[in-house]
């Protein structure tokens, strides 16, 4: 079931919204146009996840050696520490056992201009795009 948590205009790139759905807490991210929903809830110890500090994954080959990988965003939870990629919703210390549920999320009525240029008539959008989590 899909539920409004609001519109793109109000989660804007590099921005969180905290929302309640069906009384579940839930940080939706919008993440260079990308949107991620996850629980708000560290399964460490109970702290508010989403409002931990977001950054893209670091990656090492050998000793010393490290590069940063946006693709990879993670959440660090702001009580332990604790980081959770916002994608998958995998820790990063026990990635088998530990995660945060994470939920779909799908962004509607949001319209952009391609490369050709078409015949066109006057149209009316009615509402704004909006931004929707969809719960199992």
């Amino acid at each position: 079931m899909k539920h409004l948590v609001g519109t793109v205009d109000e989660i804007p790139p590099g921005s969180r919204k905290i929302v309640t759905v069906e009384g579940r807490s839930i940080g939706v991210f919008n993440v260079g146009g990308r949107f991620y929903a996850v629980r708000n809830t560290c399964p460490h110890q109970g702290a508010s996840l989403c409002l931990g500090e977001l950054y893209g994954a670091l990656e090492s080959s050998s000793p010393g050696e490290y590069r940063l990988d946006p693709s990879q965003v993670v959440v660090r939870c702001p009580w332990h520490g604790w980081e959770f990629e916002l994608e998958t919703g995998q820790s990063w210390w026990d990635p088998q056992k530990t995660r945060v549920r994470r939920y779909s999320v799908t962004v509607e009525g949001v319209r952009q201009k391609g490369p050709y240029v078409a015949e066109t008539y006057p149209v009316t959008v009615e509402g704004p795009a909006r931004v929707l989590v969809e719960l199992d």
